[in-house]
């Protein structure tokens, strides 16, 4: 038995010891290695700001696939400052948005948050904007406004650029509301179109979908999971949270990857 031991031992040893150091991965879906593509954000944290969620899961998935990216904000102050425990704004705090997006930077050069001004479509291959109530209080007037709302100036000026120059644009979340002000007769996905509460969530955003209904665009019901292609406007989007849920962020992760794998795809063409 001793002697069985010792030879499973050395053989195990021998198996190991022919593995490499380290495994590279060069993504799931190809190495496009070439696409280049601006993530815009709107300050850091649900409530006031680009989802952190979102923000991450955009940037693992274009990672993971190949793409290089560049992180974009408005340098001006957001709306408000919420506190994230009482889920209330807090007082007297102002906060910009470019140096709280700056929160999901890592390193040095393209990989600093940039200034939204400085974003020239000509120079990317494709556009995302992840989701957060930012969307509706930094990057326009939604929360105010409703379908009426206005948008930043300079994310007006860079989502038109895309779509004249026929680029592909992401969206997650609420960032819907954005492209359908200003872009004509788009399909996209928010989810579903009333709230179904189930054990597993529930969607508690549904007059966002109207008011985008309101606007002009065609809406489609996905699951947080699913991203919806609009292949003639080359417009991405998915979901997200617009489903709220307490365990279940897997979907919203597997949301945004096919939201990414989409993008790309037509960021090739």
């Amino acid at each position: 038995m001793q002697a069985s031991r010792t030879l499973l031992s050395k053989q195990t040893l021998t198996v190991l010891a022919r593995q490499p150091a380290c495994f590279v991965h060069h993504g799931d879906h190809g190495n496009w290695g070439n696409t280049n593509i601006a993530v815009v954000f709107s300050g850091c944290g649900w409530g006031d700001g680009t989802d952190v969620h979102e923000g991450v899961y955009t940037m693992y998935h274009l990672s993971r696939n190949g793409a290089r990216f560049q992180m974009f904000a408005p340098n001006q102050q957001q709306t408000h400052v919420m506190d994230h425990m009482k889920k209330q704004p807090g007082s007297g705090e102002n906060r910009n948005m470019m140096m709280e997006s700056a929160r999901f930077s890592h390193g040095q050069g393209m990989m600093q948050m940039q200034d939204l001004s400085k974003l020239d479509a000509n120079s990317f291959d494709a556009i995302i904007f992840p989701g957060g109530y930012g969307i509706t209080k930094n990057l326009s007037s939604f929360v105010k406004d409703g379908k009426d709302c206005k948008l930043q100036s300079d994310v007006e000026r860079v989502l038109k650029d895309f779509h004249r120059l026929r680029k592909p644009i992401g969206l997650a979340s609420m960032a819907p509301v954005l492209a359908c002000r200003v872009l004509p007769s788009i399909e996209v996905t928010m989810g579903y179109e009333r709230d179904e509460n189930t054990r597993w969530g529930n969607w508690p955003h549904t007059n966002m979908v109207q008011a985008v209904k309101s606007m002009g665009a065609r809406h489609n019901v996905r699951e947080p999971y699913e991203a919806f292609v609009d292949e003639k406007n080359k417009v991405v989007s998915t979901p997200s949270f617009m489903w709220e849920t307490e365990y279940h962020y897997h979907y919203i992760f597997d949301g945004i990857g096919n939201m990414v794998k989409h993008v790309m795809r037509m960021s090739t063409k």
